[in-house]
């Protein structure tokens, strides 16, 4: 009879990765954990998933009990597997991806947290274990879906500029896109309903405010598009050669 010990001996883990997008920054959820190992290190929301527990519940009580984040859209992203991932023995971990709102959520750290914290994805350092590994693929995830479907929507207040809806793309694109281009593709999809109305209170010219139209944003998620945005050229410092990265190819979705 074959013996089936050795392979009872592995634990699982899930991992929350949690986009927000922020004045003009795309922003990931950490927790500086408290406990070993890499106690005081920063890390994802994450831990163990209870033997009785299915993976989707472990994930969102996981994010509750860590950050104090509750009622989100998590989708199971990826699985890794790497035999000396954890110092502990074989962890394998599940994970999860959200974009939220930053404004929407109040963050509280418990349980092995010491503290939970909004940090720009463009100038995070090293994580815990593999996690920057498991970030990196989220985010690679986030940059192929925001060429195919219609992401990210849910970042920006109901009300929003053309300028901040770049900055958005720019931000989870992380290279600079064209203006003219930008604009003359989103407004050609018919995907945004022009209020009529312009920004109240700002030092600079007020800029003309849109919103989303639902029922335009629906059907693409359901039948997918896709346009090019040409990045901007820029000059190298102290070469007058014009740079470009080419085309890309977007589209957007709830992650």
């Amino acid at each position: 009879m074959t013996d089936f010990d050795g392979f009872f001996k592995s634990a699982f883990t899930v991992d929350n990765v949690i986009f927000g997008f922020d004045e003009g920054d795309l922003k990931a959820l950490l927790i500086k954990r408290g406990e070993d190992p890499h106690q005081g290190m920063w890390a994802l929301p994450g831990y163990f998933v209870d033997p009785q527990e299915d993976l989707d519940s472990a994930a969102v009580r996981v994010l509750e009990q860590l950050t104090g984040i509750k009622d989100v859209f998590l989708e199971q992203v990826h699985t890794f597997g790497a035999v000396d991932r954890h110092p502990f023995g074989r962890v394998i971990t599940v994970a999860y991806c959200s974009l939220i709102k930053i404004s929407d959520y109040t963050v509280q750290a418990s349980s092995i947290a010491q503290k939970a914290k909004w940090h720009s994805v463009s100038r995070l350092k090293k994580l815990a274990f593999d996690h920057s590994e498991i970030l990196e693929s989220c985010l690679n995830r986030l940059k192929r879906l925001v060429r195919t479907r219609p992401v990210g929507f849910e970042l920006l207040p109901p009300k929003f500029t053309l300028t901040e809806l770049q900055h958005l793309y720019e931000a989870i694109l992380e290279t600079p896109l064209d203006k003219r281009n930008f604009r003359k593709k989103i407004l050609s999809m018919n995907l945004l309903i022009d209020l009529d109305e312009t920004q109240e209170g700002v030092a600079h010219r007020p800029a003309r405010l849109y919103e989303f139209d639902q029922s335009k944003y629906e059907e693409f998620l359901a039948d997918g598009f896709s346009f090019e945005l040409k990045e901007s050229k820029r000059k190298e410092k102290g070469n007058g050669e014009a740079l470009s990265k080419g085309q890309l190819v977007k589209n957007t979705d709830k992650l």
